[in-house]
């Protein structure tokens, strides 16, 4: 019986891997992709799409992306759907220390500028917009965990957000398998990261104080408010997320954000995105580095 079980969910896998996705139900998808969550969806991005959602037809027990583009647009895939199709056509590539130089300019320039110009129990407030698994607000915290032991202890907080709901999850859990934090400096993994006492799983997590830093959100940037979010940052990291929208979305994005960022605060890009031709209220310091006007 149990091979027989077997032998049926191999059937299954195999017979969904062989499915083409017709172009109608592309269009649709891409559609309602690009429309409700700004992030574009060209023909080319066709074959990719439609092997990131085998996972989801089988674990639906579906026979056809007609049936689950069906499901997706009904009373029911609307509320529970919506989200899981979400989650797997995001891209969440992130890594611990990513773009140094960022890190860098935080160590040398704003962390002194705070301490020099904040009040008695003022707290450093940082947005990390698009934070995937974690890995960018935990290495904020341990940047700003190692400039307080030089300098003036003081408070701060790090706000994750990220549309999709089940990498925020890993980044709630704060556990990686050691190859993700090869980018760490061996003396900040002894600090801040448990190894797992089960070795025939070799993963860390990261530390409780560190953890207690940080908590998260989920947030779809294309929402015309951000009302999820009520505190006003001093640092905004938004780096490697506006690729995937449209210049107009991109400006309309920034414009939100910084409706959350103190003037005077900082507002972070990834290496490959600018502001050139954006009417945003920032001034730029640093390739990629700005300040809101």
């Amino acid at each position: 019986m149990q091979e027989e079980k077997k032998k049926n969910d191999v059937a299954t896998v195999s017979a969904v891997y062989k499915l083409q996705m017709p172009d109608k139900v592309f269009d649709k998808l891409s559609h309602f992709i690009f429309t409700q969550y700004g992030i574009k969806m060209p023909k080319a991005k066709k074959i990719m799409l439609q092997s990131r959602l085998q996972r989801r037809l089988r674990e639906l027990n579906m026979n056809s992306y007609d049936e689950y583009c069906d499901f997706v647009f009904s009373k029911e895939g609307e509320a529970m759907e919506v989200i899981h199709m979400i989650d797997v056509v995001t891209t969440n590539k992130t890594e611990f220390f990513r773009e140094p130089a960022h890190f860098d300019f935080l160590r040398e320039i704003v962390l002194p500028e705070f301490i020099q110009k904040s009040r008695k129990n003022d707290t450093l407030k940082i947005w990390s917009a698009g934070c995937s698994s974690g890995e960018e607000p935990y290495t904020l915290a341990m940047v700003i965990s190692e400039f307080q032991e030089k300098e003036k202890k003081f408070d701060y907080h790090i706000t994750g957000t990220d549309v999709s709901s089940r990498i925020l999850a890993g980044a709630v859990d704060a556990v990686y398998k050691e190859e993700r934090v090869a980018n760490i400096p061996m003396d900040l993994k002894k600090k801040y990261l448990l190894r797992s006492k089960d070795r025939s799983k070799p993963t860390v997590r990261i530390v409780p104080e560190l953890r207690k830093k940080t908590s998260y959100k989920r947030l779809n940037f294309i929402e015309e408010q951000y009302n999820e979010i009520n505190d006003t940052f001093d640092i905004i990291f938004c780096r490697n997320v506006l690729i995937y929208f449209e210049r107009p979305t991109q400006e309309k994005v920034i414009n939100r954000l910084c409706t959350k960022l103190k003037k005077g605060g900082y507002f972070f890009l990834g290496h490959s995105e600018s502001i050139t031709g954006l009417d945003v209220p920032l001034v730029q310091l640093k390739p990629t580095v700005f300040m809101k006007t």
